[in-house]
């Protein structure tokens, strides 16, 4: 099977720059939210492996406005994307529709009233949406929400809607694992709100971690049928990173033998495994993450960044002659 741009997987840059002509990066925002996980509604102090700082960049905090976020995100940017001339506001910080339908319509409206954001990004759990939230979404994503809203695109297109994604943070498709960690809803509750976001027309993504204790390599291939089976655009894997000062790291200097602890030759490999499973249509938007060395315990693969392991993600389907869907094409 052939990807464009010469891959053998489907990359979610490559997916927006063939539907807009352009590269769209996204700018992290904080608009002040918390989790029902930390205010006592589900539980409290979060997820087991949750700490929100480690990768919240600096430009990025509740005291400032979201237009000053996004013209700081824009500077800080430039430097690696030069050519980047529109963006996605992308509200991550905690849960992201954890708030009254009032405040959402006042916070996403302000991000998309930039002149450089041409859409909006939502980070949210599966227990924070409802219909009314999600059918004020879909009318933003049509357009009807926002009459008169336009943005021209570097190809001279112009667009009357707006980008919007509603990101899921799944983490896992085993309901063992989450309650283990604490993330207070089933697999049931995510697979639902997936169908209830992707029904209205709006573009959902979700958000998996490799590497949750008592999972097994094994778990983690199998899991795929699953991701493969719900109606979502795009998804992000991340290795499973033990940030200093959480539940886990306690957890995992317990009962370190629980955690599937790979080398990046590994990772890579088991990567490559999920992509054949996966369905091929499906959009990656990640394979690992980036934290900062002074958070977590320990850095086993060095100082190594996302773009070098992409790289090593090339080499190794190329090395094994395959792709995206090699194995779900055969179920």
């Amino acid at each position: 099977m052939e990807f464009p741009e010469g891959k053998r997987y489907e990359t979610f840059v490559g997916y927006y720059r063939r539907k807009y002509g352009e590269r769209l990066q996204k700018l992290v925002l904080d608009a002040g939210f918390t989790c029902p996980n930390r205010d006592g509604t589900v539980g409290h102090g979060g997820c087991s492996f949750c700490d929100n700082a480690a990768f919240h960049p600096g430009y990025s905090t509740p005291g400032k406005s979201l237009s000053e976020q996004i013209d700081e995100g824009i500077t800080f940017h430039r430097v690696r994307y030069p050519r980047a001339s529109h963006y996605l506001a992308y509200f991550q910080s905690y849960s992201n529709t954890y708030a009254s339908l009032e405040r959402l319509k006042e916070l996403y409206l302000e991000a998309l009233s930039h002149p450089s954001a041409v859409g909006i990004v939502i980070g949210t759990r599966p227990d924070c949406v409802d219909d009314a939230k999600l059918d004020f979404i879909a009318s933003l994503a049509s357009g009807k929400g926002l009459p008169g809203w336009r943005r021209t695109l570097k190809d001279g297109r112009v667009i009357d809607s707006p980008v919007v994604v509603v990101e899921y943070g799944i983490e896992s498709c085993y309901d063992s694992t989450l309650a283990r960690v604490g993330r207070g809803h089933d697999f049931e509750c995510a697979r639902k709100a997936v169908e209830a976001t992707a029904s209205r027309g709006i573009e959902t993504g979700a958000h998996f971690i490799l590497g949750l204790p008592g999972e097994t390599r094994e778990m983690l291939l199998d899991q795929c049928s699953a991701i493969s089976s719900m109606p979502l655009r795009s998804v992000k894997f991340h290795q499973l990173q033990v940030v200093r000062g959480t539940r886990m790291e306690k957890e995992f200097s317990e009962r370190p033998e629980d955690f599937l602890r790979l080398g990046l030759d590994e990772y890579v490999d088991l990567v490559v495994d999920i992509l054949e499973r996966l369905r091929p249509d499906l959009s990656i938007e990640r394979v690992a993450g980036e934290v900062p060395p002074r958070f977590v315990n320990e850095t086993p693969w060095g100082l190594v960044r996302n773009a070098d392991i992409l790289h090593l993600l090339d080499a190794r389907l190329e090395e094994r002659d395959t792709f995206q869907g090699r194995l779900y094409a055969s179920r």
